[in-house]
This record gives C-alpha cells, structure tokens and sequence, in this order.
C-alpha cells in the first residue's frame, strides 16, 4: 500500500530582515493510512511549522505534499481549500472558535464552507465528544476542556481521512489532557482515521504508533 501522505525534500525558510531561519530542512516522510503519528521536540524545532505544511495551511518554498497521490501545492488555491474541507480536519491548541457563535453553530462551520447545512452532523459531533447538552451555550460560557471538545467536534464533523493536532492539551490540565487524548484516539479508532499530534509531553506520545522527534527543523525517528 502506497503512504497515504508523503512528503519530498520539504523546506521552510522564514526571512527575518536581513537573516533567513530554516525551520524545515528537506524532510522526507511517509504516514500509513489509519497511522498516529506524534511529533515531538524542543519550542521552536519545527513542529507546528510541519504540521501547518502537512495540513496545507502553510507553503513549503521548496518540496511536495502528496496525500493520497495528489499534490497538495500543485492545486490552485480554491482547489486546495476544498481538499482541505473534504479530506482534513485540523485541532488548535487555541481552540479558534468563533467567540459570537454557540458550540453547534462552531461545529457547523465545515458545512457551511461547502455550502451544506449540517446541523445534524453537527450535532451528531457533539454528541460524541460528550457536549450535546451544552450547543447552545457560547465558548465563552464553556471550560477550557469544552472549548477544546467543540473544537475536536468541528474538526471530525465532515468524518477526514486525516486529522492533525497542534498540542490539544497544552492549554488543560493533566485530568483534562488525559481526558481529551483518549476521546481523540477513540474517534480515529472508530473512523481509522490517521492522526498526526504535535505534543511536548512525552507522556502522551507514548499513545502513538509512532514518535518522531524534530530538531533544528530535521526529523530523528
């Protein structure tokens, strides 16, 4: 079976004034369909950066982004925006709701983006994170491991082959980080979805088929 994502040769250069920062250093990776994949190292090695490149939210200046043998950057932007919709769900640490909409409203946002209504989908999501008696409330009336699970819930909402994680728990604490672990690889065991988490706590990487450690914007398996 080919992988479902690889990638070749992928590089990250940031310019600051005169100096440049390579944060991604001609990485070459391949993840099974169905894998979990977490992505460790010290702040400012790469994580987030790879992850953003993987997702399609970040262009690389140099190398490709195959999943399921289409070119990620080889599309037009539209065209990427879709695949985006279709195929990926993406979890902040940040949580990045919509402050003026209740918790259902948020989950629905996928759907509306391709011009589909999906409350019942959308409420379907929040009944399996466990928050169907709260979409009505607003973010701002919600705990911080709420917030965190309505954001799960839009990111599943349209069921993606793949779902990426940028340190879910780094804003909860150790019972709520436990708890929102779990509930993510219960989800992509059910879906077999692949899961790719970026996580500083080695203690939850220990949960993964399989650990990368980046640094210095090159990966060490």
């Amino acid at each position: 079976m080919p992988p479902l994502i690889q990638t070749t040769q992928l590089t990250r250069t940031y310019q600051l004034g005169k100096k440049s920062l390579t944060v991604l250093r001609e990485i070459n990776l391949e993840i099974a369909a169905g894998e979990k994949v977490f992505l460790c190292g010290p702040s400012g090695a790469g994580k987030t950066t790879l992850l953003y490149t993987l997702a399609g939210l970040e262009t690389p200046q140099q190398g490709k982004v195959i999943i399921d043998g289409t070119d990620l950057y080889g599309l037009s932007r539209a065209a990427q925006s879709r695949f985006r919709n279709q195929r990926i769900g993406y979890i902040f640490q940040n949580y990045h709701l919509l402050p003026e909409l209740t918790a259902l409203e948020n989950v629905m946002v996928p759907g509306a983006i391709s011009g589909k209504n999906h409350k019942q989908q959308a409420m379907q999501a929040l009944t399996r994170v466990g928050l169907a008696e709260r979409a009505d409330h607003l973010p701002a009336e919600l705990s911080g491991g709420e917030q965190q699970r309505v954001a799960i819930a839009r990111a599943i909402v349209n069921e993606p082959d793949i779902l990426f994680a940028d340190e879910p728990t780094g804003n909860l604490d150790s019972k709520n980080s436990e708890s929102i672990m779990e509930l993510l690889l219960e989800l992509v065991k059910e879906k077999h979805t692949t899961l790719i988490v970026v996580t500083h706590d080695a203690a939850l990487a220990i949960h993964g088929d399989r650990t990368l450690m980046i640094k210095d914007g090159s990966i060490h398996a």
